[in-house]
Parts: C-alpha cells; sequence; structure tokens
C-alpha cells in the first residue's frame, strides 16, 4: 500500500475541519451519555455494590484512554484501534479489531437512539408502557422502535452532510450536558446523599460472584467510545497536539461523572428504584432530590434525550470512518472508501452501517418482555452486544501499543502510556510500558466475564465475528490476497504521508532524522561485520 491510504491521493480525502473543543465534544459525546444507559442496568445487575463496580470499571477506563491518546496522537488517522492492529499485529489482527468495532459502533447507534428515547418518553408514558403482539413476537413496543428508527435515519442524513455540521451539533450540545451533570452531581450529594444508605445496601444487598461479575462486565459500557476521537484524528487540525489535550481531559471528566453518579444514586434512593426504569434511571435520580426535584426530573430527562442523541451521531461518523479505514487497507471492499464529492463524507459507509443499526434495533425490540420484572429487553439485549465488542477491541488495541513501542521505536509520540521500563534491544533504547500489560491483562478478564455471563453477547457477539470472518475470507480470496498473512507495506513511508497531511511538521522533522540515524547505524555496523 502506497501513501495515499492515509492522504487520498487521486480521491477526495477527508476534510481536517474538527478543533480542539470539536475532539473533546466528539468524545464526550460517545463517552460521557454512557452514563444515562448504564446507571441504571449496572445498578439493577450489581445492587449494593454498585459504586465499586462503577470505581473498577473506571481504572480499567483510564488504563485504555491513556493507550488511545499515545496510538492516536502518533498516528492520527481515520481507523482507530483497526488501524493501530494493522500496524502493530498485521491484516488478520486489523480485520479482527475493525469487527469488534464495527459491532461496537452500529450497537452504539441503536443502544444510544432507543434510550434517547426512552427518555424523551419520560413525558409520555403510555409510548413508554405500549405493547403490542406480532405474531409470534409478544409485547413489542412499535412506538418506541419507530422512534429510534427515526432519529437514527436523522442522523445518518447529518452525517452525510459533513462533519463540520455533526461536530457543531455535538458541541453545543455537549456544553449544555457537561454544564447540567456537573449541577446535578453537586447538588445531590448536598441536598439528599445520605452515607448511612450507602453503608445499609452494601451490607444488604452485596451481589454474589455471578452478579458482581455481570454488573462489572456492564459497567465497562459506562467508559466506552474514547475511540471517537481516534476515530476523528484524520479530520483533527494540528493531532498531535490536540488528541493528547482532549483524551486526558475526557479521561477524568467521565470518570468523575460516572463514580459521583453510582454514589449519589446509593445514597440517595434504594437500587430497587432503577428496576424497571433503567431507560430513564438518572431522571428518575435527579427527581428524587429534595427542593431541585419536581424541576430536575423532566429537565434531565431533556438532556438526557440530547446527550444520548449526539452519542449516537458520534457511532455514526465512528462507524462510517473505521469502515473508510478498513477498505483503504484491503480489509474490505474499496467500494467503502469513496468519498462524497461535495460533503467530503464516506456517504456509503454511513448508508449501509446505518442500515445495519436500524436493523439491530428491530431485532431488539422483537425480544418483548423480561417476564421477571415486566420491563422492555431491548436496552439489555443491546448492552450485552455493546460490552463483547468493546472489550475485545480493546484488548486487541493493548497488545498493539506494546507491540508498536517494539516494532515502530521510530515514531515520534507526542504522549507515552506512564510507567516506563528502559530496555535497550538491537542498540535501540525501548520504553516498555508496564501499564500496557497490566490493561490488557485487565480488558481480558472483562472480556471472560462477558462470555460467562451475558447469555446474548456470548452467542450474538461470536457470530457477529464469524459473518465478518466468511466475507473477509471471501473478499481477500477473490482478490488474491491472503487472508492470514499481511501484504507488504511501506510504513515509513505511509507516515511521513500521515505526517505531511497533519501538518505535524516538527514531528515529520524528528522522524527523518531518526530514520537518517537507524540507516547510518546499519551502515556502519554492516561494514563492521565486513571488514
Amino acid at each position: 500500500m502506497s501513501s495515499e491510504a492515509a492522504t487520498g491521493t487521486g480521491k477526495a480525502e477527508l476534510r481536517r475541519d474538527v478543533g480542539i473543543w470539536g475532539s473533546f465534544m466528539w468524545g464526550y459525546a460517545d463517552v460521557g451519555a454512557n452514563i444515562y444507559v448504564a446507571l441504571g442496568l449496572v445498578v439493577v445487575a450489581s445492587m449494593g455494590a454498585s459504586p465499586l463496580v462503577f470505581a473498577l470499571a473506571g481504572m480499567v477506563y483510564i488504563m485504555i484512554g491513556l493507550a488511545y491518546t499515545e496510538l492516536a496522537s502518533s498516528y492520527p488517522v481515520a481507523g482507530g484501534g483497526q488501524y493501530f492492529a494493522l500496524r502493530g499485529l498485521g491484516d488478520f489482527a486489523g480485520f479482527l479489531s475493525g469487527a469488534a468495532l464495527l459491532l461496537d459502533y452500529t450497537i452504539n447507534i441503536t443502544l444510544f437512539s432507543v434510550a434517547a428515547m426512552g427518555y424523551a418518553n419520560f413525558f409520555i408514558p403510555q409510548f413508554a408502557a405500549y405493547a403490542v403482539d406480532i405474531g409470534p413476537f409478544k409485547q413489542v413496543n412499535l412506538i418506541w422502535a419507530i422512534q429510534s428508527l427515526g432519529l437514527t435515519a436523522f442522523l445518518a442524513w447529518l452525517n452525510a452532510r459533513g462533519i463540520r455540521k455533526s461536530s457543531l451539533f455535538n458541541e453545543v450540545l455537549g456544553a449544555i450536558g457537561i454544564a447540567t451533570q456537573a449541577l446535578l452531581v453537586v447538588l445531590g450529594l448536598i441536598l439528599a446523599w445520605d452515607p448511612k444508605l450507602v453503608i445499609s445496601q452494601w451490607n444488604n444487598y452485596f451481589p454474589g460472584a455471578r452478579e458482581f461479575m455481570y454488573g462489572s462486565s456492564l459497567a465497562i459500557i459506562s467508559f466506552i467510545g474514547l475511540e471517537s476521537i481516534s476515530q476523528a484524528a484524520q479530520e483533527t487540525r494540528r493531532p498531535a497536539t490536540i488528541v493528547p489535550r482532549t483524551s486526558i481531559a475526557l479521561i477524568f471528566t467521565v470518570f468523575l461523572f460516572a463514580t459521583g453518579f453510582s454514589w449519589m444514586a446509593m445514597g440517595v434512593v434504594g437500587w430497587e428504584s432503577f428496576i424497571g426504569n433503567e431507560e430513564k434511571s438518572v431522571a428518575i435520580l435527579s427527581s428524587r432530590i429534595p427542593v431541585i426535584g419536581p424541576i430536575a426530573g423532566p429537565l434531565t430527562a431533556i438532556l438526557g434525550a440530547i446527550i444520548l442523541a449526539i452519542s449516537a451521531n458520534s457511532g455514526v461518523m465512528s462507524v462510517s470512518r473505521l469502515a473508510y479505514s478498513m477498505s483503504r487497507f484491503n480489509v474490505i471492499s474499496n467500494w467503502f472508501d469513496a468519498v462524497h464529492p461535495k460533503y467530503r463524507t464516506p456517504v456509503r459507509t454511513i448508508v449501509v452501517f446505518t442500515l445495519i443499526g436500524m436493523l439491530q434495533i428491530l431485532l431488539a425490540f422483537l425480544s418483548g418482555k423480561d417476564v421477571q420484572t415486566n420491563t422492555f429487553r431491548a436496552m439489555d439485549v443491546l448492552a450485552n452486544m455493546y460490552a463483547f465488542g468493546a472489550t475485545l477491541g480493546y484488548f486487541i488495541v493493548f497488545i498493539s501499543a506494546v507491540r508498536l513501542r517494539f516494532k515502530d521505536p521510530y515514531t515520534p509520540r507526542p504522549y507515552k502510556i506512564p510507567f516506563n521500563i528502559k530496555w535497550n534491544r538491537n542498540g535501540k533504547t525501548i520504553d516498555v510500558p508496564i501499564l500496557g500489560f497490566i490493561g490488557a491483562a485487565s480488558v481480558l478478564f472483562v472480556f471472560i466475564e462477558v462470555v460467562l455471563t451475558h447469555e446474548i453477547g456470548r452467542i450474538a457477539g461470536p457470530s457477529w465475528i464469524l459473518l465478518c470472518f466468511i466475507y473477509y475470507a471471501w473478499y481477500r480470496r477473490k482478490n488474491n490476497l491472503p487472508i492470514f498473512g499481511s501484504l507488504r507495506r511501506d510504513w515509513e513511508k505511509e507516515q511521513i504521508a500521515v505526517l505531511e497531511s497533519a501538518e505535524e511538521h516538527d514531528l515529520l522533522e524528528q522522524y527523518k532524522i531518526a530514520l537518517a540515524e537507524r540507516d547510518r547505524s546499519g551502515h556502519a555496523a554492516k561494514r563492521g561485520r565486513e571488514q
């Protein structure tokens, strides 16, 4: 592959229209909305241990975030984890990571569209409770499903029009969301939080081992979405400077919000209050805060709908850029890499994967109701699959981050994962990332939890990967490409093109100097052996 993969030589390429606030909001649009989905699901699953579950998932998330910060600032190309795996581990690993992330992003679109309409229906409980039998499918909420499909279609149209419009949509609404979330947490802790209630629920409703595993594996979805920043890196101005700033800020902003809401929930209401209200859990919590409750409940419902809508919007952007990258590197057909001549967006990928997301919405709602809790299962079905794709993709990203430290030590890294051990390898000093190994082990453990406790995820997730592999094998064989092997690529030329496209002239100079020094050392060593 030539540098056209990065720069799009001969084709219209993605436009760099995203600044520092836009970059932050692309990440916040994905990660910041998760608490509106995860709070009710996790609290019902893990009961009195909810704050501990959120904190443990948050620690894993911080390590994931640091890995993405290093990789996205070093390789500012659309594709995120799939691109990192491709460079670090080869074509098949790139496919596997891409397939997992495609699942994750399409579920992102569906889950957050469904949840957004769930919060909107806070004001129309008749819509939220509506159910009808359709042949063999019982208790299907057609109204909620149609609302979710309509929102998904609108977001696809918005993204097809261009990332500048889509990013502006995120920036304005996201700023309102951050301010309101912060106010709710502060007022909730001041006006209503009771530490005795937290202790009581911890002592009396601590979950068993299976429930704890299920809750902690669900809690990881509270922190999914940081990859959105790396997906938008190819459209971000000066990514080497902007990506580390926005990523670090996002990591700790979301961690504080997620843990803050979980502690507030356990100290304001009992965990049973969320049973049957998972789709509007934050609004229920806010309505129980004294003094401001009558206003905070409806306000949070509006806020939840808005924040979840922009998260679904971010999912549309991310899945389209991921497929765009996969097509550029012969992982999927190059039919997907076409960019609209006017809007400069990958319209085909937006349409195809939005349609897949809409199909997932229909299938989720056909699951009907849970007979024990009498609640619709659509959100739980989608959350099961969401956790599978995320944990598999993140594990591969950690392995790629470690591998690239050895395979590509010459690329300048504006940010590095902290806590490194220096190791001299073939005359080159390598910073071995200790947190990379710890993070990989942690994510692998969560992935095992998902497989053991998510009945739907452990079937639907591998089925998706298998279907993707069938397509991948067919496409590669049809084009006389190796299925498990990798194409020969000039990654150094590729990296030069990436840095030129990003206008990172200082890093480009550092990279060229490092390569020249390596070549001189190699020639000197060769002469020494000949003598």
